[in-house]
Formats: structure tokens, C-alpha cells, sequence
């Protein structure tokens, strides 16, 4: 498609505004590397991103998805003949009221013994109701472009998240259960809470972002020279807002942020350059706290087609210690091996003090033992060796291991100190680990030194001292 070079293009998930934003990207992308943004060899697309995935897999322009955007009316090319009301495809800037009940008992029962190795988002998916609003008018639009089956090309894929197993679902490639163009588009764009599941077949599926923001990790491993990335929901240069729901939308923001950066690691480190393009302060603000907000659209992609222009003036690809802005290293997650003495000293003290701290990580002796496995099962493999760590550490009337998940600098990490466990997963924590850097706790069952963890949030910390 792109001649010596292969490139991958990741949209990920942003709602309304997300879209826009992206579009005017695009446009940005297009005009400085020199490629049309149709030839690129493989293509990710998660929520709304799935939707202009679809659109460039068939072969619309990117002029035309500005001019769409704008809302121009088309005599020609794919989109001749269709109107698109943004509004009553979207539903509104807030959810109407949702069906009573858990969203999905049956993602819960499916993964009852391992809901810890599902994103934490994929858990909350399944606590929310369903919800009542529907995606027909997206549906409409993939159908008029590509009425029936799949885009005409290989390497698009669209993820969903199977909610009744609580399995990522990259639709479009072999060996994945059957879709239609349309029907992935609207499963990927099904927000939990917000629209019904889409029934594909005998499954329900929702929003792929309910998996990752991103999806990046699945072109890991595709033999690209360079990948670039778009993530409406992550950001490199925040904005310090007043209004407390976009605060809260941005500290969001900076967890997508950390997620999107590991997966472009797992990616760089299978010889792909990654580029990863998010909004910036100025588009920050106009996009405000609600990425559904429909009157913010218009601002949203004018400043997008300026500022990202800007900002792939100096692209940064992600090597082997990438960092955001010169200032912020990359954060590689931990799993610090505790007993119940440590987790008392880290509620009163605000830290895991006693540097270099033994903790098991994904290192590169475990990716090269088993290349063939996930993101997720190496780093499941981690926790189950701080578990293991942990269970030594127990001293008499202690029954439960504990582990604390933490996000530390890449520099913090090195090789395990002489004595600490030789299993591939053990490293050394050269500094101590503050309360604001533990992202969960895990713990195991009372008397118990087997089995899967309990998951609990790091806020929940008064809850598991009550455990012990």
C-alpha cells in the first residue's frame, strides 16, 4: 500500500468530539508525511476512531471527512447522496435514562475467578446498566458507503468488546467471528451505559475502548516500520481547567495516557517506530469536559487542522526510554510483593519506603521465554510472582498476600538485587513508591496460598486493612 515503508494508523475512542479532533489530524498527518491517509497498510479503529477507520478502509478522503465534518453536502465520492445529522446519530450530550440491572451478569460469571486481568474498564462495563440509546444512524452511514460485508482490502480492523465473555474482539481479522463493516462499527461504538449492546450472531458486543483507548498493542508483532497513533483521550500537555467534571475528565485523560504509552512500548520493542499524536492544551479547551458536547464540534476540529500541524512538526517515536515532553519518563507498572505490616506503614506513612525495593515486573527475559504471549498474560505473570513473593513475607497470624500495583518511572527500574527472587519477572525499585503511584491492591484469600487475587482499587485501601 505505501510502497517500502509500512505504516499502521490507530484511531481510538473520543466520542463526538474525538472524531473531530481526529479528522483535523488527519488532514495535519496527511499534509506532513506525504501519504495519503487511504494507503496506510494497516488500520485499528476503537469508538469513534472504528467509524473513520471504516470510512478511510473504503476509501473516503480525508478532504471529504473535513468537508463532512463541516457539514457539506456531496454531489460525488462515497459520501454523494447521504446526510448525516451528527446530532441524532450521537443522541444528545448526555445518556438517556438507562434499563435497571447489571449491563452484563454474564461477563461477570464468565470471569468470576479471573476479573483482575481484565481492564479495569471492562469490569466497570459490566456494574453498568444497559444502556437505551442506538447507533442506527452510524450504521446507516458505514452501510451507504460499503452496503454489504467487508471493505474491499485487508488490514482494518475494528474492536469490540464481547460482553458476555468480557473478550477483546478484533473484527476483521482471521479467525474472529463474522460482521458485517456496519455492524463492527456499531458494536465498537456502543458506550456502555449510553447505548444498547449490538448483537452480532449469538453475542452482545460494546465499545471497544471499554478494552483500550487504543487497541495500539494489536499491530505489535504486524512486521511495520512505523505506526502513528491518534488518541483523542490521551494528552502530553494538559490543560489546569476549574470546573470539577473536567477535572475529573482529565485525570481520566492521564490514565488513558499512561495505558496508550505501555502499549506503544509493546509495539516499539517488536522494531515498529511509534508515533503518538494527542490534543494539546489548546485543544483541551475547546473540547471542555464532555466529549459529546455537540456545540464544541466546529471549534474542536478547526483547532485540531491548526495545532496538530504543529505538533507533527517535531513527531517523537517512542525508543527504548521514551519520554513526553523532554520532562516525563515512561511509567512501567510494578508489583511490589507486601505483608500486612507493609500495607499498615503505606497508609500511615504515604509510601513504600526501604529502597531498592524487590518487585516483579515485565522484563525482557520474560517477552523473550514466551514471545508469543500478550501484553496481559505477561504482566499477569507478574503479579502471580509478587504473589508467590509475598506469601514469603508473611510472619506468624498473617494469612493473606499482598500485592500493591504501582506505576513507577522507567529509570526507577532495574535488575533484581543478589538474593531477591530469580524468577525472569524480579526487578529492583531504586526509590521509594508513593501512595499516588499505587494503581490497585491485590490480595489473596484468607488462608490461602494459591488462586487468583481479590482486585481492590487503591481508594479502597482502608477496606483491605480491615481484610487483615
Amino acid at each position: 500500500m505505501s510502497g517500502g515503508t509500512r505504516r499502521g494508523l490507530v484511531l481510538g475512542g473520543g466520542g463526538v468530539l474525538g472524531a473531530a479532533w481526529m479528522v483535523g489530524a488527519l488532514q495535519a498527518l496527511q499534509d506532513e508525511i506525504g501519504v495519503d491517509a487511504r494507503d496506510f497498510d494497516a488500520y485499528v479503529g476503537t469508538s469513534a476512531g472504528s467509524i473513520l477507520t471504516a470510512l478511510l478502509g473504503a476509501g473516503v478522503s480525508v478532504a471529504d471527512l473535513v468537508n463532512h465534518q463541516r457539514g457539506d453536502q456531496f454531489e460525488s465520492g462515497r459520501l454523494a447522496g447521504f446526510h448525516f445529522d451528527y446530532a441524532e446519530a450521537a443522541g444528545g450530550d448526555r445518556p438517556t435514562r438507562s434499563r435497571p440491572g447489571l449491563g452484563s451478569r454474564e461477563l461477570l460469571i464468565h470471569n468470576a475467578r479471573q476479573l483482575h486481568q481484565l481492564p479495569p474498564t471492562a469490569v466497570l462495563s459490566a456494574f453498568l446498566p444497559e444502556g437505551r440509546g442506538n447507533l442506527d444512524a452510524v450504521g446507516a452511514l458505514i452501510s451507504h458507503v460499503v452496503p454489504d460485508g467487508w471493505v474491499a482490502r485487508d488490514g482494518v480492523t475494528i474492536v469490540a468488546l464481547d460482553y458476555d465473555t468480557g473478550e477483546r474482539v478484533p473484527f476483521g481479522r482471521r479467525g474472529v467471528c463474522s460482521a458485517t463493516l456496519s455492524e463492527a462499527v456499531m458494536a465498537s461504538c456502543a458506550i456502555p451505559g449510553w447505548y444498547q449492546p449490538v448483537r452480532i450472531g449469538d453475542h452482545r458486543f460494546i465499545d471497544g475502548g471499554a478494552w483500550s483507548s487504543t487497541n495500539l498493542d494489536l499491530l505489535a508483532g504486524e512486521g511495520l516500520d512505523e505506526v502513528f497513533v491518534l488518541a483523542p483521550q490521551a494528552s502530553f500537555d494538559a490543560d489546569t481547567p476549574t470546573q470539577w467534571a473536567t477535572r475529573l475528565e482529565r485525570q481520566w485523560r492521564s490514565r488513558v495516557t499512561r495505558r496508550v504509552v505501555r502499549e506503544a512500548s509493546t509495539v516499539h520493542r517488536r522494531g515498529t517506530e511509534v508515533t503518538i499524536l494527542g490534543p494539546g492544551r489548546e485543544d483541551l479547551e475547546a473540547m471542555g469536559g464532555n466529549l459529546m458536547d455537540l456545540s464544541r464540534r466546529p471549534a474542536v476540529i478547526e483547532t485540531s487542522l491548526r495545532t496538530s500541524v504543529l505538533a507533527l512538526r517535531e513527531p517523537d517515536p517512542l525508543p527504548a526510554r521514551h519520554t513526553n515532553e523532554g520532562s516525563r519518563p515512561t511509567m512501567t507498572r510494578i508489583y511490589i510483593p507486601l505483608n500486612a505490616s507493609g500495607l499498615r506503614s503505606l497508609s500511615a506513612d504515604g509510601a513504600i519506603q526501604g529502597a531498592p525495593l524487590p518487585a516483579h515486573a515485565v522484563t525482557q527475559a520474560m517477552r523473550d521465554s514466551t514471545p508469543n504471549a500478550a501484553e496481559d498474560e505477561w504482566e499477569y505473570a507478574a503479579l502471580n510472582d509478587a504473589a508467590q513473593t509475598s506469601a514469603a513475607l508473611l510472619t506468624p497470624g498473617e494469612s493473606r498476600r499482598l500485592v500493591a500495583a504501582a506505576d513507577v518511572s522507567s529509570d526507577l527500574v532495574g535488575p533484581a538485587e543478589p538474593g531477591d527472587s530469580e524468577v525472569e519477572s524480579a526487578v529492583s525499585i531504586s526509590g521509594s513508591v508513593v501512595l499516588k503511584r499505587i494503581a490497585s491492591l491485590h490480595v489473596g484469600e484468607d488462608d490461602s496460598d494459591d488462586g487468583d487475587l481479590l482486585w481492590y482499587d487503591v481508594t479502597e485501601l482502608p477496606v483491605v486493612l480491615a481484610l487483615l
